[in-house]
């Protein structure tokens, strides 16, 4: 088992090598825009997982993953040049779909942008289907004077015991 940490650093270097290599030393014509996401490398530094995107249609993605399948050798060796390694990990490529979610997050949530505002729009000449403020209130005093407080006599309770009306301030 090999320190996890070794493992991180050789996955980007992994991915850097077999990234540069697929621009300057693969010649194959199957092989698409090409781009290098991620590697990982097991624990023990035997295998690697190098994922990548395809720009194109799904036909361009399967002749890419041919192209990479058939180039895996050239770039296990060029792996093993570059990174110096006792045992070099054996390369396997998985299309990374990450891009194509995001791309549909991002398309949903632009849906929604456009629902909220057209909603906005309908909400601008809205009005209430009841009363504006649908919560019943305490009666309130009537202007002229005449609430429960007059009925019942100032400073007065409603078992007649007397309040006092001003509250003491301690000094």
């Amino acid at each position: 088992m090999a320190d996890p940490a070794r493992a991180r650093k050789l996955a980007v270097r992994i991915r850097q090598i077999v990234s540069a290599a697929i621009e300057t030393q693969i010649k194959d014509p199957r092989l698409g825009m090409v781009t290098v996401t991620d590697a990982r490398v097991t624990s023990d530094l035997r295998e690697a997982t190098v994922f990548y995107t395809v720009y194109g249609d799904a036909t361009q993605v399967e002749d890419s993953a041919r192209a990479l399948s058939s180039a895996t050798g050239v770039l296990r060796s060029t792996v093993g040049k570059q990174t110096g390694i006792k045992f070099v990990p054996t390369l396997t490529f998985i299309a990374d779909h990450v891009p194509d979610t995001a791309r549909e997050l991002d398309e949903a949530l632009e849906r929604v942008r456009h629902a909220d505002a057209e909603l906005a729009r309908l909400r601008e000449g809205a009005a209430y289907a009841g009363e504006p403020d649908p919560y019943r209130r305490p009666a309130e005093d009537d202007e002229d004077g005449e609430g429960r407080a007059d009925t019942l006599g100032a400073g007065t309770a409603d078992d007649g015991v007397e309040v006092p009306t001003e509250s003491r301030s301690a000094s």
